[in-house]
């Protein structure tokens, strides 16, 4: 028989004891080290520090390291950890327009100021396993191995080109940068260069304070700042599903991407005993403008519209996703007919991208539930007595 029961305590704690030991796995092998962590998997570092809202290499790495490994479960101590920080104030919004990029990519524009800068991807790689990196020590670089800066893009192609664009004639005449400008310097956005002909929508200016998701429940309707601060935080395989249903149709928009940049961004806090802005450091971020198709309304011309992303660290995947679900969930304010997408319902992608909630849903289940299934079990077992009840007073067919 189901019933309640009390008690387990000692196997609680032997079983947190059986995770530490799995945890380190075996004691022959050397120990990885934050340090280690924190320089060789950069990129589930910075997924941590993203969906888990707190830049702090050091910490998100610690998280994967106690976690074995478990990027949502590393993410969950971070944002546990957050919440007992004290609040000094409020940084100043970042300037992206001053990043020192590390990697510039524009789908839209092949000759930009200041050049294409690859930077380190594995857009170029073969997907091949390197065993190299499964021996003994670090892999010799060949004497010959390219700089990983790229020098700036060749000037544009001649006015005689067949695929020539009369438009990146102005992007050179109106914002050219010398010939010898570092890849390290900032450049200019892409968009700027549409924004000059009035080809894309102007980008919204709003100086009132965004409600902070972090501090404070999310609540619908949301305005786009809290929805992108949603999908900066939300799950990166949750948000790439849903980017990848807009690719296939489901929220008919086409998008390019008019940018990819990633680099870092000074960080200034405003003093009030300086009456003055400092700076208070530097953050690496991933920033993605898409470009996409709309047709014009009533109250609009036929234009080029924006999507958005925003996230800490290398994260390129995440941030193109975010701009692509972020555009589809503008079709309302854009004026655009509603086509029942999963991409275009606010409450769906909003309240199923955080994967600190959906996990606790979903391995809640796990724990005991002794006393509501012995409810069920009773109510399926006073059904089948009836059924059979009735079934013995009726005729056979």
């Amino acid at each position: 028989m189901y019933v309640a029961v009390k008690g387990g305590e000692r196997a609680i704690d032997n079983a947190h004891a059986w995770l530490a030991e799995e945890r380190r796995g075996n004691p022959a092998v050397a120990e990885l080290s934050i340090a280690q962590i924190r320089e060789q998997l950069s990129l589930a570092v910075n997924r941590v520090m993203a969906e888990g809202s707190l830049h702090d290499p050091d910490l998100a790495a610690l998280a994967i390291k106690q976690a074995r490994g478990d990027l949502i479960e590393a993410v969950f101590l971070i944002r546990a950890y957050r919440t007992t920080l004290p609040r000094f104030g409020g940084s100043k919004p970042i300037d992206t327009g001053v990043m020192t990029c590390d990697r510039r990519v524009s789908a839209t524009f092949k000759d930009l100021p200041g050049g294409q800068i690859l930077g380190p991807t594995f857009d170029y790689t073969h997907r091949l396993l390197d065993f190299a990196l499964a021996a003994e020590g670090e892999p010799s670089i060949a004497a010959d191995a390219p700089d990983h800066c790229p020098a700036p893009s060749p000037a544009p192609s001649p006015a005689t080109s067949p695929d020539h664009d009369p438009l990146q004639d102005k992007v050179k005449d109106a914002m050219a940068a010398p010939a010898d400008i570092p890849v390290s310097h900032s450049v200019p956005h892409v968009t700027a260069f549409l924004n000059r002909e009035g080809l894309i929508e102007e980008a919204a200016q709003d100086d009132t304070t965004p409600p902070d998701l972090t501090r404070e429940p999310l609540e619908l309707p949301a305005s786009r700042a809290l929805r992108l601060q949603a999908l900066a935080r939300a799950d990166e395989g949750f948000a790439l599903g849903m980017a990848y249903s807009t690719q296939r149709g489901y929220a008919r928009n086409h998008a390019f991407v008019g940018e990819l940049r990633i680099g870092t961004v000074p960080v200034e806090m405003e003093i009030p005993e300086l009456g003055f802005a400092v700076e208070i450091g530097e953050i690496e971020v991933t920033e993605c403008e898409t470009v996409n198709q709309f047709k014009g309304s009533r109250y609009e011309p036929p234009q080029f519209t924006r999507g958005y992303g925003l996230v800490f660290g290398q994260t390129e995947r995440k941030a193109i996703a975010m701009a692509l679900v972020d555009r589809a969930l503008r079709w309302q304010e854009l004026g655009e007919e509603d086509s029942g997408a999963p991409a275009q319902d606010a409450e769906f992608v909003l309240y199923h991208g955080d994967n600190i909630q959906a996990t606790g849903f979903l391995e809640h289940i796990k724990l005991p539930h002794y006393v509501d299934f012995q409810s069920e079990l009773e109510l399926v077992r006073k059904l089948r007595r009836e059924a059979a009840a009735t079934q013995a007073t009726e005729p056979a067919p």
